[in-house]
This record gives structure tokens, sequence and C-alpha cells, in this order.
């Protein structure tokens, strides 16, 4: 006779796929059921702490883990490529934006230099020591993947919600509600993205999990590649050079390159997750460029640069969608052959 605690050892267990359920549901029922008086089975509930391991099982069933059907390896692959390429773009971002900073405050007028410092040094030593740690948490992306790279995966987990945590402060002033809706919407946005790179990292790196590594390319000269191209579209176009301008010129200059890489050597780039993983990062800048675009129009901003911003978004768009159709296509054609 099935109790209610046995019903509801089964009803936390639908969170695990069914290819698991299948294999150890019965197993783990009579493991969790071992011990428990049949008197007591109507009464009880399963711990907190039995909910939880199996929410995480669940996880890792469904990202890849060993002896997981070939969807389930992809999509963990996915998930992987995502954070991985994720943390290369925030981390070279933070690095390059301070770099460009520094040096202009070092060449700027005192007037301005002063003016700067002062949101540092001018409202006393709490608050002081609070703008440089918001200022300096985010170079925490660089030690994420340098970690990750050096499958250190528990540093890397550590350092990347330091990392994030500066995204969090320009939303909580509107937790309440807040008049400016392209602002709020485009904080919201920020760590919404900055979280979720956390989140895929935490869930595609699970313990069963194989290491990072970046595809066609080795990790340091990707890192100051990437930092150099960030810092040179800021240069080229400083008139629309806005917080996302050079994350979205590093996405486009990152999936032309496979584009290209993809038409002239099929055979070399016939894994679909990284496509895939690309066009979800772009989908992600993608976003972040729609809500910076509003948010210049309704600050009447020069068309020049409302033009520019434009044009990128839609270049973005157009690779995020021929990523995306390319990934599906090698995707469905391999499924199709198994």
């Amino acid at each position: 006779m099935t109790t209610v605690l046995e019903q509801r050892y089964r009803t936390v267990l639908r969170l695990l796929p069914s290819y698991y359920r299948a294999e150890r549901e019965e197993e783990m029922v009579e493991t969790f059921l071992d011990g428990i008086d049949e008197r007591d089975r109507d009464e009880m509930r399963p711990a907190w702490g039995e909910v939880a391991s199996i929410a995480a099982l669940a996880i890792r069933a469904r990202m890849g883990a060993a002896g997981a059907p070939a969807r389930y390896a992809t999509l963990g692959a996915v998930v992987r490529l995502f954070a991985l390429l994720s943390v290369l773009l925030q981390a070279a971002s933070a690095l390059t934006e301070r770099a460009v900073f520094l040096t202009w405050a070092n060449g700027a007028p005192v007037e301005d230099r002063e003016m700067i410092l002062g949101g540092f040094t001018g409202h006393g030593t709490l608050p002081g020591l609070y703008e440089a740690a918001l200022w300096l948490l985010p170079l925490a992306w660089t030690v994420v993947y340098l970690a990750l790279l050096r499958d250190r995966r528990r540093t890397a987990f550590v350092f990347a919600a330091l990392a994030a945590l500066p995204d969090l402060t320009p939303v909580i002033p509107h937790a309440g509600g807040g008049r400016d809706t392209v602002a709020v919407s485009l904080s919201l946005t920020t760590a919404a993205f900055s979280w979720l790179t956390v989140l895929a990292l935490c869930c595609g790196f699970h313990r069963d999990a194989p290491p990072a590594r970046l595809p066609l390319a080795s990790p340091g000269p990707t890192l100051m590649g990437t930092c150099v191209l960030m810092g040179a579209s800021m240069v080229v176009w400083p008139g629309g050079a806005d917080p996302g301008w050079s994350g979205g010129a590093a996405f486009i200059a990152v999936a032309a390159v496979w584009m290209v890489v993809r038409w002239r050597a099929p055979k070399h780039v016939a894994d679909p997750a990284l496509p895939l993983a690309l066009a979800a990062l772009g989908l992600g800048v993608l976003m972040q460029r729609i809500l910076l675009l509003a948010f210049m129009v309704q600050a009447h901003t020069p068309g020049s640069v409302i033009a520019a911003a434009t044009v990128q978004a839609a270049v973005i768009a157009l690779l995020a969608a021929a990523l995306t159709t390319t990934g599906t296509r090698v995707l469905t054609t391999r499924f199709s052959t198994i």
C-alpha cells in the first residue's frame, strides 16, 4: 500500500529527468523510506535537506552527468560554454573600461580629476571604501576566468558572486518601483545578465562536468585580444562608446569569425554547443544594447551616436539569429542520425 510519505517522495523525485527516474526511482524511494515506521509515514514529509539534494541531482542530471542522453550532454555543454564566454566578456570589459578610465584620468585636467576622485574621498571613509569596492569588484571576473580554466571551480564560484554584486547596487534604489522605467529596466537587465552567468557557472560546472576549455583558442591570448579589441572600439568611436558599446563590438567580432570558420571549414566546427552558446550570449548583449538605445533616445543623445548604436544592435540581432539557426540545424542533424 502506498503511503502519503512515499507519494510525497515520488512527487519530489519528479524534479529528476525521466531517464534518471526510470533507472533509479524505486531504489531511491526505498532508501528514503528505509527505517521509517509505516505508522508514521502518513504524517511525515521529506526533509528540506533531502529536497535540496534531489534538486541538485536534477540539475547535474540535466547538465550532462555521467550516463546522460545526448540531448542533456549537449545542454550541459551549451550552458558551460555560455558561462565561460560570458565570464570572458565581462572580465575583458572590466579590465578595458578601467584601463581606459585610468589612462584618461592620467591626462585629464586637474579639475576633472579632482571631481572624479571626489566620488571616492569626498563623503567620508566608509562611503569611500564602499565606492572603491564597487569599482574594484568587477575585476574579480578575471579571477573567475583564470580559476575556471585551471579547474578551480569553488574559487570561480565565490569570485563570480563577488564580481556580480556591484550590478545589484543600481537596482536596490528602485526596488520599491521607480519612475524612470528605462533606467530601471537597464539596471535589472545588467544585473540579470551577471547573475545568470553566476547561475550558469554553478549549474554547468557540476562535479561530473569536464574541465572548462575555450574552443579554437588559447585562454591568455584570447583575453588579451578581447581587451585590445574592446579598447580599440572605444578609441576609434569615442562618441558612441557607451558602457555596452565595446561588449557589442567584441560579440560581433567573435560571432563573425565563427561564421567565417564555419563557412570555410564546416567539419572543424560541427559541434552545435558553440553557436548556441554564442547565440545565448548575443541575446543578453542585445537586450542591453536595446535598453541603452532607449536610454539614449530618452536623454536626447546626438543622432550620430543613436544611429551607430542602432546599427550595432541590428548586426548583433542578425548574428544571433544566424547562430541560432546554424546551431539548431546542426543539433537536429546530429540527433536525427542517432
